[in-house]
């Protein structure tokens, strides 16, 4: 066969809608005439608030990921309307950080009325707190709009602590996303907590007769059935990170090489050959010299995870608040 140019660009566009990213009309300063000063506005509230929460920026972090996860990067799971509301999913469960998105919402409004998507507020504010953490600066291609579709039957599908590494990679393959954006993005987890209710069947029902995950590490395995005593609060919060919670960086891949890997899916990523290999390209003696950039893999990671079926141009609406449709 012979590829034209027009065909190999039908192939491409073709290539995109299956993907579900559709970000033709997202740019780096798309408010720079129409609201120069929302990017400012949006670090300046979320630098505040992490002053009083020192776990914003894992917060926030998360926040973009479950909104992109569900009907695309759109600030659906902001939405408040009623019981179906979809951050009401379990899929959902302790996602955190709505109030400091609608307090940027309210400032970029008094600044410009009617201008910034709540969508684009979320993205630029986990971008921010990834730096508040030491992590990459990066620029945010900006120009969602915001959904009119909320449900939590729409989360259904989101990634589980007990997914196997192959349903986790076909999740994310249904977002565009491969195999090394799904050991970098998990990788996040380098910032933030986890409850101990996701570790009981980890710790004490992995195997029959109430055996633990033998992936963990045994010097690992008394630290966390102490913290996370069987029977105990569920809700009690451990670091995902052991060695360093608070700070951005890829000490959370050493961690899953080593066995001290939190999540049962975060270990299951050392598990399966491919994801093994990425996560060995990070943290091998060799990649200060040779190896490929965590930082800058993982900027285009997240930069790639934001533009999953991203409403432009006359679709969606931009929200004059971000937990009500117009």
């Amino acid at each position: 066969m012979v590829w034209t140019k027009a065909k190999v660009n039908l192939a491409l566009s073709l290539v995109t809608v299956f993907l579900g990213i559709s970000a033709a009309d997202l740019k780096v300063g798309f408010y720079s005439n129409t609201c120069p000063q929302a990017e400012t506005i949006v670090k300046r509230v979320v630098s505040g608030a992490s002053l009083s929460d020192p776990n914003l920026p894992a917060i926030l972090l998360r926040l973009h990921f479950h909104d992109c996860f569900v009907e695309g990067c759109d600030g659906s799971i902001l939405v408040d309307n009623g019981e179906i509301s979809e951050k009401f999913a379990f899929g959902h469960e302790g996602v955190r950080g709505f109030e400091i998105i609608e307090s940027v919402k309210a400032e970029v409004e008094a600044a410009c009325p009617g201008v910034v998507s709540c969508a684009d507020i979320v993205a630029l504010a986990a971008r921010d707190a990834i730096s508040l953490a030491n992590g990459p600066a990066y620029e945010v291609p900006t120009g969602r709009r915001d959904g009119r579709v909320s449900n939590m039957s729409l989360a259904k599908d989101m990634p589980d602590v007990s997914d196997s590494i192959e349903i986790l990679k076909d999740k994310f393959m249904q977002k565009g996303l491969h195999a090394k954006e799904l050991v970098l993005l998990s990788a996040a987890h380098t910032i933030g907590t986890t409850a101990c209710f996701f570790m009981t069947k980890r710790l004490y029902n992995f195997l029959p007769g109430g055996q633990p995950d033998p992936t963990i590490n045994p010097v690992f395995l008394p630290e966390l059935t102490t913290r996370c005593p069987q029977n105990g609060d569920i809700n009690t919060r451990i670091p995902m990170d052991r060695f360093s919670e608070r700070l951005f960086d890829k000490q959370i891949l050493h961690n899953i090489k080593d066995g001290f890997a939190v999540l049962q899916t975060d270990a299951g990523l050392y598990e399966d050959v491919a994801t093994r290999k990425i996560v060995n390209s990070y943290v091998g003696l060799l990649n200060p010299l040779f190896g490929p950039s965590f930082e800058s893999d993982f900027v285009k990671a997240i930069v790639k995870m934001g533009k999953i079926n991203v409403k432009t141009g006359s679709n969606g609406e931009i929200r004059r608040v971000c937990s009500a449709f117009n």
